[in-house]
């Protein structure tokens, strides 16, 4: 069975589909060692660092506002509009999937790129697919390819996304570590002006990125990246088993990445959004967790201003402009309309960067 035909992808909701439990059971098969240090390296790890997020908790008391950058997720086959209303908006960062399955239409990830002028900065975020797992001969062929092709617009590459979701194709944290391992690499040897951002676990589950960020591989991330959604929560000042909101998770994640050798204390947060009501099946959740366009806006702004406080996101990328089950944009019936949050995304970042406001 090809790589496609066992990770089915969702258009609608620009995801892979569910996997079935039994799909998931008949992949992890091969892998107890993988998971047995994961289980380890936790034990080891988690209570120590669980006291030291504790004791920083009670004697931190800051509430400065850092300068965090606010940036958004564009997708290459969302098209040509997005150029238009990023330039409203007046955001300078933005993040791009570049599929490692689609290789073929690499050139149109780089025109889509430069369609957005000389003025931005780029995240180019490589997505994983169970061929270049298994194979890094041709994992490192085709990296080569695209830090080449984007060697003049790009420095920042996150390695990886959503990895401790089998759906992505990452069967184990050791899977991943040994494809970052090898992407490192080649940057140490070819491209030494390349940040690897890495290592891009899904939701609040720090068991994964402790293993990520506590092992005997040699690596090194430049920056640590997190796709931090709430939004099953409703509000992020909402809490998850009765003590870790929003906030707490920030600072647990900072306790975590400062407590290790393999990072620089420095955090990016590279997706996170909520679902919105009446969108299915463009809604990547079931109705139960959606949203109004109106919560949706507000709880996004309440995302935006509790992490600028917490002094410890160096970026944040909503996902993402162009999508009806969760962006800022619904392109449904190919008509571009605005929600509230397009709107309200605007204003945050006028008042955050004044010079917007001159567009």
């Amino acid at each position: 069975m090809s790589s496609k035909q066992l990770f089915p992808w969702d258009a609608y909701s620009d995801q892979p589909y569910i996997l079935k439990r039994e799909t998931k059971k008949a992949l992890r098969k091969g892998h107890g060692l993988d998971y047995l240090k994961l289980i380890a390296t936790n034990l080891i790890y988690f209570p120590y660092l669980f006291i030291r997020f504790l004791i920083k908790k009670k004697t931190n008391h800051s509430s400065k506002t850092t300068n965090t950058n606010i940036g958004l997720c564009v997708n290459v086959d969302k098209g040509q509009e997005q150029h238009a209303l990023i330039e409203e908006l007046g955001v300078k960062s933005l993040q791009i999937r570049v599929f490692l399955n689609d290789m073929n239409n690499i050139d149109k990830y780089i025109a889509f790129a430069k369609g957005f002028g000389e003025n931005k900065e780029f995240l180019i975020t490589i997505i994983q697919d169970r061929e270049h797992i298994e194979n890094h001969k041709l994992l490192i062929q085709d990296i080569t390819i695209i830090f080449k092709k984007f060697e003049n617009m790009a420095t920042e590459f996150q390695i990886g996304n959503a990895i401790n979701r089998i759906k992505w194709s990452f069967i184990s944290m050791e899977e991943y570590l040994a494809f970052y391992k090898s992407i490192q690499e080649i940057r140490d040897k070819h491209f030494p002006n390349i940040k690897l951002i890495g290592s891009s676990i899904i939701d609040f589950e720090y068991h994964f990125s402790i293993r990520t960020l506590f092992n005997n591989y040699k690596i090194h991330y430049d920056k640590f990246s997190t796709l931090l959604y709430v939004d099953r929560r409703g509000s992020p000042y909402s809490t998850q088993m009765g003590f870790f909101n929003f906030k707490n998770k920030i600072e647990f994640l900072d306790t975590i990445v400062r407590n290790t050798k393999k990072s620089e204390n420095s955090i990016y947060i590279t997706e996170a959004n909520w679902p919105l009501s009446n969108t299915a099946p463009y809604a990547p959740t079931s109705e139960k967790e959606c949203v109004s366009e109106k919560f949706y806006a507000q709880y996004m702004l309440e995302y935006f201003e509790i992490a600028l406080k917490t002094n410890k996101i160096e970026k944040i990328f909503w996902h993402q402009l162009i999508a009806p089950g969760y962006g800022l944009v619904d392109n449904r019936e190919e008509k571009i309309r605005k929600t509230e949050a397009f709107y309200a995304f605007k204003n945050f970042l006028n008042k955050k960067n004044p010079q917007n406001k001159e567009r």
